[in-house]
């Protein structure tokens, strides 16, 4: 069974118990733009403590919004009552949360385009908004008063980005103009990781490039990246020029990174504190740098840096920045000749083993780890395969 008809029984289940249901905002957008979704959000007239009767396996993610995940065959699905919002005191989250009918509901959402409802059980839209119209004229409108909505919560000047630059659609000119005037609010309103989780979204999609471009025209880049406050929009736009060529694979830390082209790697590293990041980003930004600096590499330490997990992708972004037949013709040679190498080093497995150190009156310690990696070093650097060999070269 589809997700869609797991959702609609849902639906179908609060009806029959006299509850007004529907589906609410991005399935309802992708939907009539015909694009795919299996991300769907219901909306009802039933309070919570009635859904979790109807529903035997609920998640209490959010009870005092009046928003539970209902658990349905195996799927999760985010339910909401219609509410009303009020109270945003501190630019996130309402103060106040009351029961609304559906327009209500609509009218406190952030796009209208986001602000619809659709009945599965009917195959009806219900619009309070003009969301299907802003769909038809491409354009991202902030519902109702759009500073009200800004100040409801500031990351919604961010999300207005990611919906224009996703969809190619236009910003309307109010939103704009309010989004300009609040836009150095944004902290410290919005938690740096809920900024983190818009870039993520958006960089899922194409355009990225297209959407860091506007966010420095409105001014929101510069406020999240104080350091390139200076740099004019020529600047900002040719130093993202090489995104949209990125792998597939590629994170997006590698992408932010762009915005920063002569940053060292303790400036990039301090840019994943700012940012809240994972040590897999760190491990990442720590194996591009290798790239950069590899033109003064010996062997041991170009076949170390190609046995790295993101080899591959690092190798990509680094060529775009190296676009000549030389930097490709290097690597690639290199590469081939350092194959077996790097298998060494991908399945942890060395040409001189501790037992043959040991055999040679090599203590277990310290001192054993130091020559076991220069043994390596002199078998890659010399092109050596057997222990022998190797150890000939080795100083006891």
């Amino acid at each position: 069974m589809t997700l869609y008809n797991i959702a609609k029984k849902i639906v179908q289940k609060f009806v029959d118990h006299g509850h007004t249901s529907y589906f609410a905002g991005g399935w309802v957008r992708d939907f009539l733009m015909k694009h795919p979704s299996n991300d769907i959000d219901i909306v009802t007239s039933a309070s919570v403590e009635e859904t979790q009767k109807l529903f035997p396996k609920t998640i209490p993610v959010g009870i005092n919004f009046g928003i539970i995940v209902v658990v349905y065959e195996g799927h999760h699905f985010e339910v909401a009552m219609f509410r009303k919002e009020s109270g945003y005191g501190d630019g996130r989250r309402p103060q106040n949360v009351s029961v609304a009918d559906p327009k209500e509901d609509a009218l406190r959402r952030d796009f209208t385009i986001n602000g619809m409802f659709y009945d599965p059980i009917k195959d009806e839209i219900y619009d309070y908004v003009g969301g299907e119209n802003d769909l038809k004229l491409e354009v991202v409108r902030a519902i109702g008063n759009a500073h009200e909505r800004f100040l409801e919560d500031r990351l919604r000047m961010v999300r207005a980005v990611r919906y224009a630059a996703r969809f190619r659609f236009a910003i309307d000119p109010k939103t704009i103009e309010a989004i300009l005037f609040h836009s150095e609010e944004l902290f410290p309103a919005v938690a740096i990781e809920r900024v983190w989780q818009e870039f993520e979204k958006m960089a899922k999609v194409t355009h990225f490039d297209e959407a860091l471009v506007m966010l420095h025209r409105l001014n929101l880049l510069q406020v999240i990246f104080p350091t390139i406050a200076e740099l004019d929009l020529e600047t900002i736009e040719e130093r993202v020029k090489f995104i949209s060529l990125f792998p597939k694979k590629a994170p997006v830390i590698a992408k932010i990174y762009e915005l920063f082209p002569r940053n060292s790697l303790k400036e990039r590293l301090i840019i994943c504190d700012y940012l809240k990041l994972s040590n897999q980003d760190k491990k990442f930004t720590e194996e591009l740098d290798r790239w950069y600096r590899s033109k003064d590499f010996d062997d041991y330490e170009l076949a170390k840096m190609y046995a790295l997990p993101n080899a591959s992708i690092c190798f990509k972004i680094a060529l775009l920045h190296n676009q000549s037949d030389e930097f490709s013709k290097y690597h690639t040679e290199k590469m081939k000749k350092l194959s077996k190498a790097i298998v060494r080093i991908q399945e942890k497995k060395q040409v001189v083993s501790a037992n043959d150190l040991m055999k040679k009156g090599v203590l277990p310690g310290k001192e054993l780890g130091k020559m076991l990696e220069e043994a390596e070093k002199i078998a890659i650097n010399l092109d050596l395969q057997t222990p022998k060999e190797v150890m000939d070269h080795l100083k006891f």
